[in-house]
């Protein structure tokens, strides 16, 4: 059977019925959304306005009211939207093009929200409110110019300041918060750069310019691994994420060449570790942690090499770069103490024990307390020309070579200055050897205490009376009469003989 077509009448005056039933009950959702958001109840009032557009959704007014409510939510996006849908039904609504225009202002829209106050200004040019955001609109556009001028010339802070500024204008623009995240990052400002981060992407997992922040706040502070990850995740959300990118391969080879450092000290092949660590600076010197332990690494291979002031000033460069890295100046201490600087080996023990009071670093520095004490009397092994781990017979061989070099007889010839400079090495020496061939005043020299406190009354070194002679006599066999040394051409310096009168 073929199909029949029916006309069915259609009842136009239900369908108006209908029509004016859900106007009416739109208006009742309006006037309810009304009542929630005088009372600052934003997330009801967004519940009736969503009601009244589901009622009637060609109602310019109640899109724009539902708009205002969002942006109390500081829903900014999702108002833009609300406000561009009411200026589309109606374009001569005044308030849907100045709440379009204040949605485009926070997220940093300086120029669209201009166009907008714009519109607005053509419909009513006494409009104050329209008036005010133009300005705040132009002074936007201002700080974002300085900050990118700041940022090409490096200037951190000045990009910092500016994106605050520009931040109180557009507070829900991503865009300057990673701007100025990323800037505190290269200032070193790292906890603050992070919370930036972290809060973007609490709200959008997948933003690739946090995630790139949230690295590099990782790799500056020498965390390379968890970097890496985040750049690469960075790059995946963005593959010409050109930053990240970038990041990410400096943060790989500056790792590869740092390892491969470490491997060579391990080995104990100085000389290959020493240069690999100087190649690894060269990768970043933006990296400020990494690279101070860097240089901290290389003063260590330094000095196994004995490039004793190379090492010392990597440590500088390293204290320079991070004022708190324990290891730098506990590095340079010790290269100071091995190059006699106990001054400045006392200095940067000083600095350690005061930041991390261990019995290890208190035993350091009185270590070089003492020996800093001993550096400022008469150094009896240098006079002598020994070691510290001189022997017995050892002190006796250097005493009778230096007591004949300097003996006052052996200079009688020559000018009075140079006779009384060496009767001053002439005494020194003897002052050395009393000291040095006692055990008991040996021991108390090395520990660093006042030999005077040993009630000697003098004996050989400062203070108290003492004679040179006399211990030049009995070293010598404990004659009574005088010297004579022979200066003839057969006698020469350092294999002289000496006669007993």
């Amino acid at each position: 059977m073929a199909a029949v077509d029916i006309d069915v009448p259609v009842d136009t005056d239900a369908l108006i019925y209908d029509q004016d039933d859900m106007e009416r009950e739109a208006e009742g959702f309006k006037e309810q959304g009304n009542a929630f958001y005088i009372k600052k109840e934003y997330s009801e009032a967004f519940n009736y306005y969503t009601k009244a557009i589901d009622a009637s959704p060609k109602n310019a007014s109640y899109y724009g009211n539902r708009a205002a409510t969002l942006m109390m939510l500081c829903r900014f996006r999702e108002a833009l939207e609300d406000s561009q849908q009411a200026v589309r039904l109606d374009d001569c609504f005044m308030k849907g093009h100045l709440r379009e225009g204040k949605c485009h202002l926070s997220l940093g829209n300086a120029r669209a929200a201009g166009r907008c106050f714009q519109k607005v200004l053509e419909m009513e040019p006494s409009n104050r409110e329209a008036q005010q955001e133009t300005k705040n609109a132009t002074t936007l556009l201002e700080y974002e110019r300085m900050a990118d001028f700041g940022f090409e010339k490096r200037d951190f802070r000045k990009v910092v300041y500016c994106m605050d500024r520009a931040l109180a204008l557009a507070c829900a623009c991503h865009r300057f918060k990673i701007l100025k995240a990323e800037c505190l990052a290269l200032l070193g400002r790292y906890p603050e750069a992070q919370s930036v981060a972290s809060d973007i992407l609490r709200m959008d997992s997948t933003n690739a310019d946090a995630l790139y922040v949230r690295g590099l706040c990782l790799y500056y502070e020498d965390c390379i691994d968890k970097a890496v990850q985040f750049f690469v995740q960075a790059l995946r959300m963005a593959p010409d994420h050109e930053k990240a990118r970038l990041a990410c391969r400096n943060a790989k080879a500056l790792k590869a060449k740092k390892d491969e450092g470490n491997g060579a000290f391990k080995s104990c092949n100085f000389e290959a570790a020493y240069q690999l660590y100087t190649e690894a600076l060269t990768i970043d010197p933006n990296n400020i942690k990494t690279n101070a332990k860097l240089y901290c690494n290389r003063a260590t291979a330094g000095a196994k090499l004995k490039k004793l002031d190379q090492a010392i000033n990597d440590c500088t460069s390293a204290i320079k770069l991070d004022d708190t890295y324990i290891k730098a100046y506990l590095r340079r201490a010790q290269c100071y103490m091995d190059t006699e600087q106990y001054e400045e080996a006392v200095r940067d023990y000083e600095k350690v024990y005061q930041t991390e009071k261990t019995s290890d670093h208190k035993h350091l520095l009185k270590n070089a307390q003492l020996e800093l004490k001993k550096s400022k009397r008469k150094d009896y092994y240098k006079v002598l020309g020994i070691g510290k781990n001189a022997t017995e017979d050892d002190i006796k061989k250097a005493y009778r070579k230096r007591a004949l070099m300097h003996h006052p007889d052996r200079h009688s010839a020559a000018t009075p200055e140079v006779q009384k400079e060496e009767e001053k090495k002439f005494k020194e020496v003897g002052e050395a050897f009393t000291v040095l061939s006692d055990p008991k005043k040996k021991i108390r020299y090395d520990n660093g205490h006042d030999l005077d406190e040993d009630g000697g009354g003098g004996g050989g070194y400062d203070g108290g009376d003492f004679d040179a002679n006399n211990i030049f006599r009995a070293f010598f066999g404990g004659h009574g009469g005088g010297f004579s040394f022979d200066s003839s051409a057969d006698n020469a310096p350092g294999n002289f003989f000496f006669q007993f009168g």
